[in-house]
């Protein structure tokens, strides 16, 4: 079956491609099953050499994928490029780091010693998402491949131009065949590919559908790492640096048009400097650039589909209809394309979707609270745990703060930084297992004891 891509800025086709079924998918599997054996046992320098030509591949593509992703998913030009360049440094740091990172452990046991080995764990089953369809897909495969394992990928159906350019990269620098193989639907073939015979599924998606996948991956005592979603709070004391701070909030929220799963989402001020913060954030947030994504003055692009705009519209429109008000935006902007105006709110309590619920989208709720204290203690009821953020001049109460947040990552006076050499993942409905850094190569092998 043939599926459209549609450009959500102007909600015109621009490519089509084939879904997997069922029988593509068991076939892909066999193919990656049939490759491990060599692949696995393939040196790892020797792996990492033909891996890093990839890199090469990459930059000279670098102008017609960063073109492509705009199209296909809505980020404004300068971001699709800046994803490129991370993707660069990412890959780096696996290529340079992948060797040291599963080297043998000695362990003296006392008359006797004992080798902790990490070895190739079989075929991972990887699932990206559509917001981040470059970047996310290369700290995936790229571990998985180092580490000696095969991969069968699914991009999300919303990126699959993308995912179909990222394969053909892969192609051109001899990587042996059946080592990655791509597998392109949505809902049905990634159950297809969680029900295979799979030795590991690596998922970043929604709660939603990171639930169904630990069922149905449980059916054959598959290990999972699953990186979900965020609902993620900025907290803000009084001594806090405010311009620097506002700035930073304008960016944690509405980059990627606030389609990041770690996006700072909830705004927790003290009340101290509440109404200073309201006041700078709305007025920033009023010069946002909405409209077309390849022009280089547009700062918001379209949200990545007619339904993830209409969720969002919901999300704001429940809560307005309860006491929520709306101080910027909370409307659609223009008459084609998937646009929604930048959008703050106050007034926002416990029983709104707006703070119950993860806003996949441009849209901010600010809360005045009494303390830190008090800051914490909503960040920690909240059912998600993925990251949180810190801003004050004090760094030594800032460091006991972060201490108490239940959540995989805290950033301090900075937010929305990733670096491959640090661990990322959650707690709580945000997920389990790690990827980046060392922890992330230790998902995807056997770690055997040797005595």
């Amino acid at each position: 079956m043939k599926v459209n891509a549609i450009n959500p800025a102007t909600e015109e086709t621009i490519g089509e491609w084939e879904v997997s079924d069922n029988s593509a998918v068991k076939g892909a599997v066999k193919k990656a099953q049939s490759a491990f054996e060599t692949w696995s046992r393939t040196d790892i320098s020797e792996r990492i050499g033909i891996l890093g030509k990839a890199s090469v591949e990459l930059k000279k593509d670098k102008s017609e994928l960063s073109t492509l992703i705009t199209k296909e998913m809505g980020k404004p030009i300068s971001e699709s490029e800046g994803e490129v360049e991370a993707t660069l440094g990412d890959m780096a740091w696996f290529l340079e780091n992948g060797k040291k990172s599963l080297e043998d452990e000695m362990v003296d046991l006392g008359g006797s010693r004992g080798r902790i080995a990490f070895e190739p764990l079989g075929v991972v089953g990887a699932i990206s998402p559509w917001n981040f369809p470059l970047n996310n897909p290369f700290y995936k495969i790229m571990p998985a491949l180092i580490s000696g394992d095969t991969v069968v990928w699914k991009p999300s159906e919303l990126t699959s131009l993308v995912g179909i350019r990222i394969y053909e990269i892969f192609n051109r620098i001899g990587l042996p065949e059946g080592v990655l193989n791509i597998v392109l639907g949505g809902e049905e073939t990634g159950k297809a590919l969680v029900a295979s015979k799979v030795d590991l599924v690596s998922l970043t998606g929604s709660t939603a559908t990171g639930r169904d996948v630990m069922r149905r991956a449980s059916k054959g005592l598959k290990k999972v790492v699953l990186e979900l979603g965020g609902n993620d709070s900025f907290i803000v004391l009084n001594d806090a640096d405010l311009d620097t701070t506002v700035k930073r909030a304008v960016r944690g929220r509405f980059y990627n048009c606030g389609q990041v799963c770690s996006a700072d989402k909830l705004f927790y001020v003290e009340e101290g400097i509440y109404d200073e913060f309201v006041r700078g954030f709305k007025e920033i947030t009023e010069t946002l650039k909405v409209g077309d994504p390849l022009d280089r003055s547009t700062d918001i692009g379209p949200l990545v589909s007619r339904e993830q705009r209409d969720t969002l519209e919901s999300q704001v429109n429940d809560s307005v209809e309860i006491g929520a008000k709306v101080l910027v935006g909370g409307k659609r902007s223009g008459s084609r394309g998937y646009f929604y105006q930048p959008t703050i709110l106050t007034g926002v309590t416990k029983r709104m979707r707006a703070l119950r619920e993860e806003t996949f989208g441009p849209v901010a709720s600010v809360i005045s609270v009494k303390n830190a204290k008090q800051a914490v203690k909503m960040t920690n009821e909240s059912p998600y745990g993925l990251a949180a953020s810190v801003w004050t001049k004090d760094e030594n109460k800032a460091r006991d703060i972060a201490k108490l947040l239940n959540v995989g990552t805290v950033w301090i006076n900075k937010s929305g930084e990733f670096r491959a050499e640090m661990p990322w993942g959650g707690i709580k409905d945000s997920g389990m297992g790690r990827e980046f850094s060392r922890y992330g190569f230790l998902e995807l092998v056997n770690i055997k004891s040797i005595l």
